[in-house]
């Protein structure tokens, strides 16, 4: 994989969906349908679909593509393959409450290594590098070059006052039970993968995820916070989680910065 050409490619197009998106946002009004899982699903989804798998399978026709929206590629089997998102975080999108992201990520022999997560609504795009360091970029952003990009390092978490990031929409009883293992100076609530660029960049240390996931819904989120010198484990046994599982679903997870003392189930 020529890594340069992919992480052009892949801020281009998540910076070009991002636009098709507000577009939509921006509108006094858009279509929201019911998907057979009970999931909303937006024109803005599966117009920031079309426009991703498009521009992806021109430069790279020999690459396997999952996306969430095109439930014909959830039957397929790779170690290594672009995996999408076109719009993360639906709720909050149908809301308008700005916690949403593109996600584009490339797995390479199950782990995540190249990814970006872009929050169009919020301004803040986070992207891995051609060496696979983690960075966010500052706007305003152009579809050409990238811009001014800060590296981004994960906190030296103090354990006994950490900070917490927790999902905005799926926050329930047994996330709590979690939490309350540790010592939480501050808690937060975000939406989508902006969760896992938090922990990224130092704002939060510690991600509990004790819910339904897919992994087109953190393969982005994860490499920019592998890039940043995170972890990603699973809720139950604490082993790295990995990627190309059948049927591409997740189990329980935990993304934390390596100097948090992490805690079992």
């Amino acid at each position: 994989m020529d890594y340069e050409k992919l992480t052009q490619v892949m801020r281009r197009l998540a910076l070009e969906a991002g636009d098709t998106i507000m577009e939509i946002y921006n509108a006094d009004d858009f279509d929201v349908k019911v998907k057979s899982d009970e999931s909303p699903v937006t024109e803005a989804d599966e117009a920031a679909d079309a426009l991703i798998s498009s521009g992806l399978r021109a430069e790279f026709p020999d690459m396997t593509l999952v996306t969430e929206e095109q439930s014909e590629s959830h039957g397929q089997t790779a170690n290594t393959f672009l995996i999408v998102d076109p719009l993360d975080g639906t709720k909050e999108f149908i809301k308008r409450r700005g916690d949403f992201t593109v996600n584009i990520a490339y797995v390479e022999n199950g782990v995540p290594t190249r990814g970006v997560v872009y929050a169009p609504a919020k301004g803040r795009m986070f992207l891995t590098l051609a060496d696979g360091s983690a960075v966010e970029e500052q706007g305003p952003f152009s579809k050409e070059k990238m811009g001014t990009a800060r590296p981004i390092r994960v906190s030296d978490a103090d354990n006994g006052a950490l900070n917490v990031v927790a999902s905005k929409s799926h926050r329930d009883e047994a996330t709590d039970d979690y939490i309350n293992k540790y010592a939480v100076a501050d808690i937060k609530s975000a939406g989508s993968s902006l969760k896992f660029c938090l922990v990224a960049t130092g704002e939060a240390d510690l991600y509990p995820r004790v819910g339904r996931t897919m992994e087109w819904d953190t393969a982005a989120g994860h490499a920019v916070l592998h890039g940043a010198g995170g972890r990603v484990v699973r809720f139950d046994d604490h082993s790295p989680l990995t990627y190309g599982k059948a049927g591409f679903a997740n189990p329980f997870f935990i993304a934390f910065a390596p100097s948090v003392d992490l805690k079992s189930a």
